[in-house]
């Protein structure tokens, strides 16, 4: 190498060496900052600390490209933030819960950062959640082809979720792009590491997945955690799959302002642990190093205080969030869609060959739309078939499945989701199995557009069969729809028939909010009521609107899945009689279009509600609710409801038709109600 060769070296070095003191003085600064405006009660009442964490998440920082790179820094990564270029007012006016452009503007707690520009996705306070999104992000820049790397950290305790273990799981299994960091600082809040982890350390565990280079490093060293973080990021943007870097580091601070390390900490442990103290050690090596004098270093760290200082001033003058913008934001907006009329003509099919024939023509008209799940691709197509032919139209990577881990594909699909170029659609094998998943979609994928305050979306559709009238037995026949509407932020769709199923189904596909795509298994196959005259690939339904069935004049019948079918029928029988019944089909329960439901009381003055869920808490206890607070005065006899059993379903087909309600269940209610 040439002397000017090793002079440049001497000087990119060196200028690395001080961006790294910069972040680091600022990381620490503002900590301390912090902790003083909680004891001020400025605004911000919880503080996370960062000290001792400091060198592993600025180091971090430093080895991405700003927004090429994409970064999920858990709830103590202020330093990486800082290191990637979060603004220290809007860091700070978060803390403070103010209306920063970023980070939630207030939304959040302090320390969940987001910043669109940075590529730092909506992070939450679900320890572990974020590995799975981080996961899914890797995935989508492998199908774009991009040289993108995605990092995520968390502490040594998220190490115990599931979660954590499935991501490392299907990176290895897809190669993906992605640097796990684990900031390992021996505690749990108060839970030590041997109570926490076998072995001691996760790097014993994590060796074991074939294909994840493994670095354990003293998180304080400067060059060891440079270069391994260098080794692991070149890695990643060279295509040859992830790694793990298990960065140990001292806790020198408490968990949080709320807590007290005293009560579970020895002092002896916590004296070892300041002498740690990673910013006071690189200040050694530097001035060792003959890169900074004392008195420079002095200099510097004046200058840097006074950084900070100003920054608390500026954020300090940011105002609060108006409290009439508290409910905005829970749906991104969406264009209008004109309802047109099925094509007359048309060949009848049934709801799955509609639901497949949409998949083909969104997948045609967008090359972002992509499918996975448990079981979708090449010949099986599900459980059901409806993904047949995909993995070969498309291709595996448009068309691919996934390990039998429902959060796996719920993170999956919402770091996927967060590159604005897919729109990912997938499939839980059976409603009954998303709760594993749960965790997934109610505190990330329904309010990552909320707690960003707008600045990130999830353009995400998540199909789950569900329903039962098909011997399936208690994991097999459940209907969930009143758990997902409790959930700000979700749409839940449930189509009846094959019309109405292609066209929601494509609706959903284009819709930038999360959209839960309920699809009643007992229908699929229906041909008297649920095969329609097929419609066109540009024939949309817009989300939330409710359809009625039929018309009548003597009671109204709120149904949606497969209750619209039975009530539709029992109406055509009772109509023999001369009683009339006006059938509303929900389609969509959230969000809830009751204005139909009102219009049509207002001509019925009845109302009967018909679910098979069990009836206790079911959905049409909150329709009841809305009848007698919005058309009490329409009616003339009290709200009816007729459901399933406050049981689980029974596989025996007598005892599973015991539970469920029956066409004849609906009869008598509707000769008695009418009758009133």
């Amino acid at each position: 190498m040439t002397l000017v060769a090793v002079q440049e070296r001497v000087e990119i070095d060196r200028r690395h060496a001080l961006r790294t003191l910069v972040a680091l003085h600022h990381t620490r600064m503002m900590d301390e900052k912090m902790g003083k405006l909680v004891r001020q009660n400025k605004g911000g009442t919880f503080h996370l600390s960062v000290l001792g964490h400091e060198m592993i998440g600025v180091l971090s920082a430093l080895a991405l490209e700003p927004g090429v790179d994409w970064g999920y820094p858990y709830y103590r990564d202020r330093a990486f933030a800082i290191g990637l270029g979060c603004s220290l007012v809007d860091l700070l006016a978060v803390f403070l819960a103010r209306e920063a452009p970023h980070h939630s503007g207030g939304r959040m707690m302090p320390e969940h950062f987001s910043e669109k520009g940075l590529r730092i996705p909506c992070q939450s306070s679900c320890v572990g959640s974020q590995f799975l999104q981080a996961v899914g992000c890797a995935k989508s820049a492998q199908l774009r082809g991009e040289k993108e790397v995605v990092y995520v950290s968390g502490g040594d305790g998220s190490t115990s979720q599931g979660d954590f273990h499935e991501a490392l799981n299907f990176s290895c299994i897809h190669q993906l792009p992605i640097v796990f960091v684990i900031q390992d600082n021996g505690w749990a809040i108060s839970v030590p590491t041997e109570q926490q982890t076998a072995g001691g350390t996760i790097a014993k565990m994590a060796r074991g997945y074939e294909g994840l280079a493994v670095f354990e490093i003293d998180g304080c060293d400067y060059e060891e955690t440079k270069g391994a973080l260098a080794q692991a990021v070149a890695k990643a943007r060279e295509g040859m799959g992830p790694s793990l870097v298990v960065a140990h580091v001292p806790r020198i601070g408490a968990h949080s302002s709320s807590d007290d390390p005293k009560k579970y900490r020895c002092e002896e442990g916590i004296k070892e642990d300041k002498k740690l103290d990673p910013v006071e050690r690189f200040e050694k090596y530097l001035v060792e190093k003959g890169i900074l004098g004392e008195a420079e270093l002095a200099e510097l760290r004046r200058k840097h205080f006074q950084e900070i200082e100003d920054a608390a001033v500026a954020a300090d003058a940011v105002p609060f969030p108006d409290r009439k913008t508290a409910a905005e934001k829970v749906f991104a907006p969406v264009g209008e869609i004109e309802e047109k009329a099925v094509e007359k003509g048309a060949e009848a099919i049934v709801m799955m060959d509609a639901i497949n024939h949409a998949f083909i023509e969104e997948m045609e008209r967008d090359p972002g739309v992509v499918v996975f799940g448990q079981d979708v691709a090449h010949g099986k197509g599900g459980v059901f078939g409806i993904t047949r032919t995909l993995t070969d139209r498309f291709g595996v990577g448009r068309c691919f499945n996934t390990p039998l881990a429902e959060s796996t594909i719920v993170g999956l699909a919402i770091g996927l989701s967060s590159d604005g170029f897919h729109k990912p659609v997938a499939e839980i094998q059976f409603a009954d199995y998303s709760w594993t998943g749960m965790n997934q979609i109610f505190n990330e994928l329904s309010s990552i557009y909320y707690r960003s305050n707008g600045e990130w979306n999830c353009p995400v559709v998540i199909r789950m069969p569900y329903g039962g009238y098909i011997q399936g037995g208690p994991y097999h026949s459940q209907s969930i729809e009143a758990f997902l509407c409790h959930c700000p932020g979700l749409k839940v769709v449930v189509p009846s028939h094959a019309a109405d199923a292609k066209r929601l189904f494509k609706a959903a596909v284009r819709d930038p909010n999360p959209v839960i795509f309920l699809e009643h298994k007992a229908l699929y196959r229906q041909r008297l009521y649920c095969a329609r005259p097929e419609t066109g690939p540009d024939e949309l339904l817009p989300i939330g609107k409710a359809a009625v069935t039929r018309q009548g004049t003597d009671v109204t019948v709120v149904v949606w899945g497969m209750m619209a079918m039975m009530a539709y029928e029992v109406g055509e029988l009772l109509a023999k009689e001369g009683m009339s019944v006006e059938v509303v089909d929900l389609r969509t329960l959230s969000p809830l279009d009751f204005e139909t439901v009102l219009v049509s009381l207002k001509k019925t003055g009845k109302l009967l509600i018909a679910h098979e869920a069990a009836r206790n808490c079911g959905f049409g206890g909150e329709l009841a609710a809305r009848a007698a607070e919005e058309g009490f005065r329409y009616l003339d006899a009290p709200v009816v409801r007729v459901a399933g059993k406050d049981c689980p379903v029974p596989y025996c087909k007598d005892l599973e038709d015991e539970v469920l309600p029956q066409k004849k269940d609906l009869e008598a209610a509707l000769r008695q109600l009418i009758e009133y």
